[in-house]
């Protein structure tokens, strides 16, 4: 599937910058293939606008921001939140009644980050309940680039089978090669997927697990969000929970943003959080290697038969089949690579002449 060619996707939230960094000023994103920009108002909240200035198509994400408005580094037009050129210094415009406007989009604080949806909302930001409870503190981990697919990501999140192979080099036991299965329920919003497993706890990660055994025990108790959302919800028998949350932001049909929040149910003092990010940058490195050398286009279509699948794969087919779903819902076909479009076309074939028998 090529994310950006399925128009439905530009109806979702997505975490973007960290809002800490928009103080500095203005900042360039790409959501969708769309490039944007982002700042802060002269009330604090983040805004997103097309990053084209509607006067010469200068980067507005050149510019610098004054009294909650972008100033195009150009030639100085000024925009406010809404798209709406306010000021040009060269002449004299009616603020409020300016013929000049670019695009504008939904974009929202939530969870330290700005979330921008490019069209009309089908669904709420998830909710993380943690954030508001106050025996959870909450750790910005990452904000990077991954070159690979949101489905990719997702699909990997729930893959009981490769902990033992991608993870051997931080928790995983390549003498367990067979995973335990996923309790699997689906929800309006996706799924939630239970299980127990077995993992190995090597001296760097008992202040993480907060357990000095050599093997422990993980209670997964995770969600899926449509289209591309995640929470890892990991208990460990210590009584600590590391929760994970991703948004996989599709930059292009090759590439995705991936932002990554830790809430824990513990103090700084009992492993703090230079400790944390560091084993969970060696966790997810492991997981970024092995998922940029797939094929970005993957098959939402299982009947094609380009891709094997086995027992512990049935959250990532559940997946593909819901998103295949959401697109036939939205008057949508998937859209494919041109290296894998014969399986389609091999695919449609099959289908027409068994229709015609």
């Amino acid at each position: 599937m090529l994310t950006t060619k399925q128009s439905v996707f530009r109806n979702y939230w997505y975490a973007t910058v960290p809002l800490e960094s928009l103080k500095d000023g203005p900042a360039p994103f790409k959501i969708m293939g769309e490039n944007i920009v982002l700042f802060l108002d002269n009330e604090g909240e983040p805004a997103a606008l097309q990053d084209r200035c509607c006067h010469r198509t200068a980067k507005l994400s050149k510019g610098w921001c004054k009294k909650g408005e972008i100033v195009c580094g150009y030639h100085g037009w000024q925009y406010n939140r809404s798209g709406e050129v306010t000021r040009v210094p060269q002449q004299r415009i009616e603020r409020g009644n300016s013929k000049f406007r670019i695009k504008s989009f939904h974009c929202e604080a939530r969870y330290g980050y700005a979330w921008v949806c490019l069209g009309e909302p089908l669904e709420e930001i998830p909710t993380i309940e943690e954030d508001n409870d106050t025996n959870f503190r909450r750790i910005q981990q990452f904000s990077e680039v991954w070159h690979t697919s949101p489905l990719r990501f997702m699909e990997n999140s729930f893959d009981n089978a490769h902990f033992a192979f991608v993870h051997k080099g931080t928790f995983g036991d390549m003498e367990q090669p067979v995973p335990k299965r996923y309790q699997l329920t689906e929800t309006v919003f996706g799924f939630e997927a239970d299980a127990v497993v077995d993992i190995l706890n090597p001296p760097k990660s008992h202040r993480v697990t907060g357990s000095t055994d050599n093997e422990i025990e993980r209670h997964l108790r995770n969600r899926w969000y449509l289209p591309f959302c995640r929470r890892l919800d990991i208990g460990y028998s210590s009584g600590i929970r590391h929760i994970i949350f991703n948004c996989a932001t599709p930059i292009d049909d090759k590439s995705i943003h991936i932002a990554q929040i830790l809430y824990r149910n513990d103090k700084e003092e009992d492993c703090s959080a230079s400790e944390l990010i560091a084993w969970d940058q060696a966790v997810i490195d492991e997981d970024k290697e092995i998922l940029e050398s797939t094929d970005y286009d993957a098959p939402l279509d299982s009947s094609t038969g380009e891709e094997g699948s086995m027992v512990s794969d049935q959250p990532g087919l559940i997946l593909r089949k819901r998103l295949l779903k959401l697109l036939k819902e939205n008057g949508e076909r998937e859209v494919r690579a041109e290296h894998n479009a014969h399986f389609s076309r091999a695919e449609t074939s099959t289908r027409s002449t068994s229709e015609s028998l």
